[in-house]
This record gives structure tokens, C-alpha cells and sequence, in this order.
């Protein structure tokens, strides 16, 4: 990480071991997970995860605890402060977002309504 830059997201333990998993186990030859958001659901917006053969242009690159993500460039100011989670429940098992952005959520959890980080906030 560039000295100065702030990292957009951290992940937990947990998520870190799963993004390493599914990156291992892979058909693909992938080398990380991409985390965006994309409009849809009940709330307004919902966040996406693909496995990653090969960095695009732009991706912010997120390396913590041994998993890497790429962040599409179009989803840095939603994600800025965002701790990635994943839990096993007796009902699901997914990963879980804790984003300081979030203005509010569907009852479902799938689906949220996010607003931009306040850059000034941050520079402080």
C-alpha cells in the first residue's frame, strides 16, 4: 500500500480465509475476488463479487491478510471504510458487509441504499 493512500476496505479473519478459499479452488486461474455494487434490490443497490482472472484498469487493489480484492473504481467512494465480513448462521452462510456508508437496509440484508464517503472527513 502507498505510503499516504488509505486502504478502501479491510477484512475480517474469516473473510480473509474465504476469498483465499474460493481463489484456491478456482476452475478459474484467479487471482483474487472484484467487489463492487450495482443498482437492484428492495433498498436501491446491491454489492457484486466475482472471481478475478486479471486486474482492469482502474481496479483499486486491496491486499489484507493474505486474500486479495480488486474494487471497481466505480465503487471506491461507496466502499471507503468498509470492514468485509463472513459469518456462517444456521440459516445462511455469506459474506457481510459493515460499511459506514450505508444509509439503510432491505429486512432480507441482500440489498442496501448507500451514500459516497465524505471525503473531507477522512483527510482529516
Amino acid at each position: 500500500m502507498a505510503a499516504g493512500k488509505f486502504q478502501v476496505m479491510t477484512l475480517t479473519d474469516t473473510a480473509a480465509d474465504r476469498v483465499r478459499e474460493l481463489v484456491e479452488n478456482s476452475d478459474k486461474n484467479a487471482i483474487g475476488l472484484r467487489v463492487g455494487i450495482k443498482k437492484g434490490g428492495c433498498a436501491g443497490m446491491e454489492y457484486t463479487m466475482d472471481l478475478v482472472e486479471e486486474a482492469k484498469s482502474g481496479d483499486d487493489v486491496v491486499e489484507d491478510k493474505g486474500a486479495k480484492l480488486f474494487i471497481d473504481p466505480s465503487a471506491v467512494l461507496f466502499l471507503l471504510g468498509t470492514e468485509m465480513d463472513f459469518e456462517v448462521t444456521k440459516f445462511r452462510s455469506g459474506f457481510v458487509f459493515k460499511n459506514p456508508n450505508e444509509v439503510s437496509a432491505c429486512g432480507c440484508g441482500e440489498s442496501v441504499s448507500l451514500q459516497a464517503a465524505d471525503l473531507s472527513a477522512l483527510a482529516r
